[in-house]
C-alpha cells in the first residue's frame, strides 16, 4: 500500500492535480482500521487510526481532519485527494459547483454537492454519493480505489476544463436530459453500495473493469 501511496502520489503531481505544497492524498487501510496521509512534500505518509479523534496527526492547517472526516462518513471510499488542477479550483468564483453537463462526469463523479469551508459540512455536501465537492476552494477528490481516484480527479479537471470558460464568457450551460443523469447516477450508486460492503468487511473494493 505504501508504494501504491508514492505511484499515486506522482501520478497526481506530475499532471497538476497537486500543484500546492500542502496539497495532501491519502488512502484508507480498510482492514486496520487506519489511512496512510500526506502532502506533495513529505517524505513518507502518516499512517493513521481513523476511530481515535486524538489522533496526532493534524498540522497547523489541520488537512489531516478533511480526509478522516471524509473517511467516516463514506464508508465507499478508500481514496481521497485535497488539491486539484487550476480549473477546478477557479469553480469557486462560478458558485463552486458544476452541474451534470457530460455523460461521463455524472456517471464516474456522481453529483457535486455544495462548496463547503467548515469540515463539519463535508458529511452532508457528500450524502448523495458524489466524488467531488469544493472544500474551502481546494477540489475534494473521492474515489472507491486509488485507480479510481486518479481517474476521477482528471475527469473532473477535463470537465471544469470546458465548463468554466463557457461560463466565464457567458455562454449558456444545459445540464443532461433527467433521465439520463438518472440512469448514470444508479449505477455509480450501485458500485458505491458493492464497495461498501467490501470495505466494511475489511478489504479494499474491486476494480471495476470498465470506467
Amino acid at each position: 500500500m505504501l508504494d501504491q501511496w508514492f505511484a499515486l502520489r506522482l501520478r497526481l503531481v506530475s499532471r497538476g492535480l497537486m500543484p500546492q505544497p500542502t496539497d495532501s492524498l491519502s488512502l484508507r487501510l480498510p482492514a486496520e482500521g487506519a489511512m496512510l496521509w500526506g502532502t506533495v512534500g513529505d517524505a513518507q505518509p502518516q499512517r493513521v487510526p481513523l476511530s481515535d479523534p486524538g489522533a496526532a496527526i493534524l498540522e497547523p492547517s489541520c488537512h489531516g481532519s478533511v480526509h478522516r472526516t471524509v473517511y467516516g462518513c463514506r464508508d465507499d471510499v478508500c481514496a481521497v485527494l485535497w488539491g486539484g488542477g487550476p480549473f477546478g479550483r477557479q469553480l469557486q468564483a462560478f458558485g463552486g459547483q458544476m452541474p451534470a453537463v457530460f455523460d461521463e462526469q455524472i456517471r464516474q463523479l456522481g453529483r457535486m454537492g455544495a462548496a463547503t469551508r467548515e469540515v463539519a459540512a463535508l458529511p452532508r455536501s457528500l450524502a448523495q454519493g458524489g466524488n467531488v465537492v469544493l472544500h474551502d476552494g481546494q477540489v475534494l477528490t473521492l474515489g472507491m480505489t486509488a485507480t479510481r481516484l486518479a481517474l476521477n480527479a482528471e475527469l473532473f479537471e477535463k470537465c471544469a476544463k470546458a465548463y468554466v470558460p463557457a461560463v466565464a464568457t457567458g455562454a449558456r450551460v444545459h445540464a443532461l436530459p433527467w433521465l439520463v443523469r438518472y440512469v448514470a447516477n444508479e449505477r455509480l450508486m450501485k458500485e458505491e453500495a458493492r464497495a461498501r460492503i467490501q470495505v466494511r468487511s475489511g478489504a479494499v473494493p474491486q476494480e471495476t473493469r470498465g470506467y
